[in-house]
């Protein structure tokens, strides 16, 4: 009984009742839970250090890595009591989205390899070799497809895109915009590339009829970034995909009187959230840049899949 009684005690802080919720689904390191709870590493260490001391977590070392786990045969017990208490956290079911997001950056090698390779590339002088030269090979070898760039200001990334797309469709809210992206369509004789008057979160587009949605450096600018993915989700085509490219969280908070910025960036995991709140799947993210010069801002891109 005394040790059931120091289980319960042991359970009776809602961060380590968090813990045990996330152990029980899947062996994590500290630094995987610090990423999940969003907690410094000394307040999650001291909590599983209390764990650990009532069996209620055990551990097992990989090379320089610790890996904890919340043994059957000592919550088992307290399954059922467990799952009750469960429901009353607020927080656990962004703890089970942070969870699924650092299962698949575990998967995703490549994203390593990737932020290393990009690292290489364009710091020794080669004539003919850029980023931009590789922009416009890869995009040549997109397939046709309708796409929509919301919050697509000038439109850059739209004439771009409109050299092999079947459709671009440009949305800005900005009158000025729209008549100088309109007026570089007409001057090149883009016949496949329009500009529409309109707001991310409520773009002038009918349902189902996009192949791509992309907002490139436009999400932090909505009033609310998870009305403008629902929108996104809208207008897209089943099995249609979303690509964001934003800035990653932030603290410079200059930006919202330079720039217009309405938030400050975006977690990976908030990321996911929202659009997992928007109904996509196969949810991929990653950082993909990060800019030398203060306040040294990160670029996160996400990919997802709009399955209905």
């Amino acid at each position: 009984m005394d040790s059931l009684l120091q289980a319960l005690k042991a359970l009776s802080e809602p961060t380590r009742l968090r813990i045990v919720f996330l152990l029980q689904k899947e062996e994590l390191t500290v630094a995987e839970l610090q990423e999940i709870l969003g907690m410094g590493q000394s307040r999650i260490s001291a909590n599983l250090a209390l764990l650990h001391r009532e069996a209620l977590v055990t551990q097992r070392r990989v090379g320089k890595n610790v890996f904890y786990s919340a043994p059957q045969a000592q919550i088992g017990t307290l399954e059922v009591l467990l799952k009750e208490i469960i429901k009353e956290l607020p927080e656990v079911e962004r703890d089970k989205s942070a969870l699924n997001l650092i299962l698949r950056k575990r998967k995703d090698k490549a994203t390593e390899y990737f932020d290393k390779l990009a690292g290489k590339f364009g710091r020794t002088y080669i004539p003919g070799r850029s980023w931009q030269a590789l922009a416009h090979a890869l995009l040549k070898m997109l397939p046709p497809m309708v796409i929509a760039d919301l919050g697509a200001g000038e439109g850059t990334l739209s004439h771009l895109l409109a050299r092999n797309a079947k459709q671009v469709i440009a949305v800005d809210n900005s009158e000025a915009m729209v008549k100088f992206g309109s007026d570089f369509a007409r001057q090149h004789n883009f016949q496949n590339l329009e500009y529409r008057l309109g707001d991310i979160e409520n773009p002038p587009i009918e349902t189902g009829t996009i192949d791509l949605a992309l907002f490139s450096q436009a999400l932090h600018h909505a009033s609310s970034p998870q009305r403008a993915l629902l929108e996104a989700a809208r207008i897209l085509r089943s099995g249609g995909r979303i690509l964001i490219l934003d800035l990653a969280s932030h603290t410079y908070e200059q930006a919202r009187e330079l720039y217009a910025h309405v938030w400050l960036g975006f977690s990976e995991i908030e990321l996911y959230q929202l659009l997992e709140k928007a109904g996509f799947t196969e949810i991929e993210i990653s950082i993909v840049a990060r800019e030398k010069q203060a306040p040294h801002f990160q670029t996160i891109l996400a990919m997802a899949i709009k399955l209905k």
